[in-house]
Parts: structure tokens; sequence; C-alpha cells
């Protein structure tokens, strides 16, 4: 057992993303349960919600790590929400909805107060963390009953400063990750680079633990990680097909077909650049547009029009969301897939 291992509590220093609209409690169990790290996103969940998943994994008995995201909530632009409406207007002519209809709210909250209260009665071994870290006093709260805390980084600046501000280990981002970039200080896409050139960068630059992210997605993948100085790796794409996930059957089958070779990173789903799999809004409005609204608020108005084309089984509007690997997205238990991958911890 290596030392992240011991500091995770489990078998293999191996843990399965938090991706959040596709899985909850379920497959985080399943993972834990395989003797990997399971992780329960909890940016999209109110509070009763949370609470409730939360039992079920205390129930589990086993180490498990819950997800936040730390944004700053964006103030109302007028201006930017007015050019998003315009431009998916045709949308919401096309599928006869109001726009007048548009719900408000922010979609996704920071990591709150109220979020460390409600943590602190079950006092989760592992917290994780995207867009850098909470304000020193929510850490301390955190920090307070021994969790052990990661974020994420998608440059050496990033992972020096979260390890400068009370990060317990790092999780090193590559560009060929699904799902939200967590990079915090910089907007600056072209400072982001790929697992294999950030991972040994930031091994060079910090003493703490540095977890390997994006595009590993097999037993191969894993060994080459760990060969270039990652003390363990965090696995998402390959869990998205799992019995355990809840993702829908149209995004399986996409996951599955040539399609998943073609990702990108968007913003027109939240406001902020995430990798998914491209589809008809990416095409045709971005995949980086600018009148999207601040993340998270983008999520508003392109809400309806997703749930109005889902019901006519079209996914034209849905953020399929996917690393640039998706080749062994299968359909398998999340015990078969998490042992496919413990492999590349044995040597051969």
């Amino acid at each position: 057992m290596n030392t992240l291992s011991e500091h995770l509590g489990v078998s293999y220093p191996l843990i399965q993303a938090p991706m959040a609209g596709v899985q909850g409690s379920a497959l985080a169990l399943a993972a834990s349960d395989a003797g990997v790290l399971g992780s329960l996103p909890c940016a999209m969940l109110a509070p009763d919600a949370l609470r409730a998943e939360l039992q079920k994994m205390q129930a589990g008995g086993v180490p498990y790590n819950v997800n936040f995201f730390c944004h700053t909530s964006p103030p109302p632009d007028a201006a930017r929400d007015t050019a998003w409406r315009q431009a998916l207007a045709p949308y919401y002519v096309e599928h006869g909805l109001d726009m007048a209809a548009i719900p408000g709210g922010p979609g996704r909250l920071p990591f709150s107060a109220e979020s460390a209260a409600l943590l602190a009665e079950f006092k989760p071994r592992v917290v994780s963390f995207h867009f850098g870290l909470p304000a020193p006093d929510l850490l301390a709260r955190v920090k307070a009953w021994g969790a052990f805390v990661l974020s994420s980084a998608t440059t050496v600046q990033e992972a020096l400063w979260l390890e400068a501000n009370g990060a317990d280990a790092v999780i090193a981002q590559g560009l060929e990750a699904g799902g939200h970039r967590g990079h915090f200080l910089s907007m600056d896409l072209t400072e982001q680079m790929g697992t294999f050139t950030l991972l040994p960068q930031i091994v060079a630059a910090v003493r703490v633990p540095v977890i390997a992210a994006g595009g590993i997605s097999d037993a191969a993948g894993v060994r080459a990680a760990m060969a270039l100085g990652a003390a363990g790796v965090q696995v998402g794409t390959a869990y998205l097909c799992a019995d355990e996930a809840s993702t829908s059957a149209a995004h399986r089958a996409i996951l599955q077909s040539e399609a998943a070779r073609h990702t990108a990173l968007t913003n027109v789903f939240t406001g902020r650049p995430a990798r998914g799999i491209v589809n008809r809004v990416m095409r045709e409005l971005g995949p980086l547009s600018s009148a999207s609204p601040e993340f998270p608020l983008a999520t508003n108005a392109m809400g309806p029009l997703r749930a109005a084309a889902e019901k006519k089984g079209s996914t034209d509007f849905t953020p399929l969301w996917s690393g640039q690997n998706a080749s062994q997205c299968k359909s398998a238990s999340a015990a078969d897939i998490t042992a496919a991958l413990a492999k590349g911890f044995i040597p051969k």
C-alpha cells in the first residue's frame, strides 16, 4: 500500500472521479466497495438531497470522497443575458418554448458554511474541490475533523497555489479530461496542457502527492501515470457506462460510438469550459461562445431546450460529457471496471 492509499483508506490509489449529472451514491459506493475511492458529486445537490446521499454513503461503511465547486457566483449581467437569449431564440421557436418561462437561480452553488455544517455531521474521510479551494475559514472547518483535502490544478502555478493554501494532495487535470476544466487562476485556455505533459511538471514543483487525471482509461494508462511520478490516478470517463452510473441510454450509446472520438471544450451548457462530445448546439453556437453568461448561469436557458429535445429522443442540447479517450467506456459493473484499472498498480 502506498502513502496515498493510506491517506485515502483504500487498497489502490485510484479515485473514481465525481461526475455531476451522471452519477450518485450508487456508483460511488460500488467503486469504494471495489477497493478504490468512490466520489459523490455534490455541486448540484440541494441540502435535503445531499443529506440523503451522505446517509447512503455513510451506511456503506467504506471511505468515500465528496466533491464541491468553489466558484464565485457572478453578478447579474443584463447585456450578456440578452445576448444569450437572442442566440437561443431560434431554438426556442423551433421547440415551441416560451422564453419568458426560463427559470431563475444559479443551478450550481459553491461550497458554503451550510455545506460545511452538513458535512461535519458525517465527517467524510476525503473532501475534494474544483475551481480552487473554499475560503480559509471554510477550509479550516473541513480540516477540523481530519479530512484529507484534494483539489484540481491545470497548471503548475495552480498546483503551487493549492499546496500553499492547504491542499493535502493535488489532482493534475490534463486537457484530455471530460467535464469542467478545474482552472481558477487564469481563464486563458492556451495555458492548458495534456496530462502526461502537466503531470511531471507538477510532481517536480510540489511536495504533496499528485494524482493524475485525464485520458487514463486502462491499466496501461495507470502504469504510465505512475511511471511519471503520480502518487495515484483519478478516472472518470471509463466509469460513464458502468451499471451503477445514471448516464442516460442515449449518452451511453454515443459514448460507445464513433462520435465519441470528437470532443471539444465548450461553455454553451454552463458558461464555463467543459469537455464533451460535439453535438448540434456546440457546432452551431460554439463550441466556445462569447454570448454565454458566466458559469453557472448559462444553464438556466439551456435547460428547457435540453428537456424538450430529449422528449423527442434528441441530444442536440444535452451536455454529453466525456474525456478524449472513451475507448474503454464499456457496459460493465463498477467492480469489473475497477479491477481492470487496478492491474496498472500491480508489477508485471
